[in-house]
């Protein structure tokens, strides 16, 4: 009912495509482990903090009501991976994927602790040993301490690293806060050293549409087919073309470094990750036969048909799906960095008192309460001034004395608002609160501008 796969244990391999990858490594990692660490204005320059419900990035603070622009960051998170895909296939899943990268690092602590490919084989197949077992113990403990680092990290992003750090040597870290490092940590564990390519094979659903986004004129790996075939193993003196023979001796290696075990010599694979593995090591056998290189190597279809050479085929990468593609990213970026930029120091959300509709005060009036929600997205402290927009004096806050905000804090606010029963309809009447807020200057030369913001709210009265 059911074949399990075997198990795929890569070979090592070295080339161009190959430092390209290590190079997103160290830049992909040194960005997720450093900038945890990073302080911006006294804080932690990145940090999710659910429990005041505030997310900081640089000098920038959100709040949950700016959820329009996480959107927006998708939105153009997905058109850049159509766009990639559209140039250059699964590029991003061979260098620049989280799988990819974790698995790359991994199996560099395997191949350091337990040699390369022939090695792991040779002991996979024989009795546990002593010198088996001390490897395989060693390699384990590795990868536990570097996916708890990588746990660890992660939660540094929603506490603050500097109190997790703390925590976790004092011995007074949250329930929560352990459970999240463990779940983190296992996931890494479990995905990087174990389930590896059948992530990218059976869990990854960008792996089943990305056919969807090719064309003839995507950059894929490919094998030239044409001229490999047929193929056979020779010696490096014979002359293929005697043997009638073409430039493929047959070697597998290409098999034996390809992460997902799959032999690019059958053409496109929906398990190919683009990592060029293959590329690098069959380069490296044609420089070994003196034949020249490219029998494996980033293609197009249109090319491979036509023989065309890189710029040839760059020249197609500009074609209309592309351009579309382009624009559309690029007006997103644009629209919503605009956004951040010109949106104001202070958000208000108005919600009216729904315990008591209204009531009656000492001097006659009718009174609704209000609770308002003053949000400070700015790293300057703020004075908000609460009134009313075209009153006539028919309506009036009792509360007038101007709040404090400090920076990036947010507060709630109990405001009364009295009528004259004679000047109000029955039931419901439209009012609008307004809000005005100027920084606080640190010396005297600064000067504050003043921004106002109008909420729309309803005073009710009896019927």
């Amino acid at each position: 009912m059911f074949q399990a796969d075997q198990k795929i244990v890569p070979r090592s391999v070295w080339g161009k495509f190959a430092r390209s990858r290590w190079v997103m490594v160290w830049f992909t990692q040194l960005l997720y482990y450093g900038t945890a660490w990073l302080q911006y204005n006294g804080r932690q320059a990145l940090l999710f903090d659910l429990e005041v419900r505030r997310f900081f990035i640089g000098p920038l603070v959100f709040y949950p009501q700016d959820f329009i622009y996480l959107t927006g960051l998708l939105v153009i998170s997905a058109l850049s991976l159509f766009l990639f895909t559209a140039v250059a296939g699964r590029v991003w899943c061979g260098y620049a994927c989280p799988q990819t990268v974790y698995t790359e690092i991994f199996m560099w602590f395997e191949r350091k602790i337990e040699g390369d490919r022939n090695d792991r084989l040779r002991r996979a197949a024989g009795p546990w040993t002593l010198d088996r077992a001390w490897r395989a113990i060693t390699k384990n403990a590795v990868w536990i301490v570097f996916a708890a680092w990588t746990g660890f990290t992660f939660v540094g992003y929603f506490t603050p690293i500097r109190e997790l750090t703390q925590e976790l040597i004092t011995f007074t870290i949250q329930p929560w806060e352990l459970f999240w490092i463990g779940f983190y940590s296992l996931a890494t564990f479990g995905n990087a050293g174990f389930m590896r390519e059948q992530v990218c094979k059976y869990m990854c659903p960008y792996a089943r549409f990305q056919s969807a986004m090719f064309d003839k004129d995507t950059l894929l790996v490919t094998y030239d087919e044409e001229r490999g075939e047929p193929r056979g193993s020779r010696s490096k003196k014979a002359d293929a073309s005697s043997l009638g023979l073409g430039s493929c001796i047959d070697c597998n290696l290409c098999v034996q470094v390809c992460p997902t075990g799959i032999d690019i010599r059958k053409g496109l694979q929906y398990e190919c990750i683009g990592c060029a593995a293959c590329v690098d090591v069959c380069d490296q056998v044609m420089d070994k036969m003196s034949y020249p290189r490219g029998l494996v190597r980033y293609s197009t279809q249109n090319g491979l048909k036509n023989s065309w050479n890189t710029a040839q085929m760059l020249r197609r990468a500009f074609r209309p799906r592309v351009l579309v593609y382009t624009t559309v990213v690029w007006v997103l970026i644009a629209g919503m960095a605009t956004a951040i930029v010109t949106r104001d120091d202070l958000r208000v959300d108005v919600l009216r008192d729904r315990s008591v509709s209204f009531r009656l005060v000492e001097d006659g009036a009718i009174e609704n309460i209000y609770r308002l929600n003053l949000m400070n997205t700015s790293e300057h402290q703020l004075e908000v001034n609460v009134g009313l927009f075209n009153s006539d004096d028919q309506f009036k806050v009792v509360e007038n004395a101007p709040i404090v905000l400090k920076p990036t804090e947010s507060r709630w606010v109990v405001l009364h608002v009295q009528a004259d029963p004679e000047s109000l309809q029955p039931g419901s009447n439209a009012i609008a609160f307004r809000i005005q807020s100027a920084r606080i200057p640190n010396n005297i030369a600064q000067q504050p501008g003043v921004e106002q913001v109008e909420e729309p709210a309803v005073f009710l009265a009896p019927r």
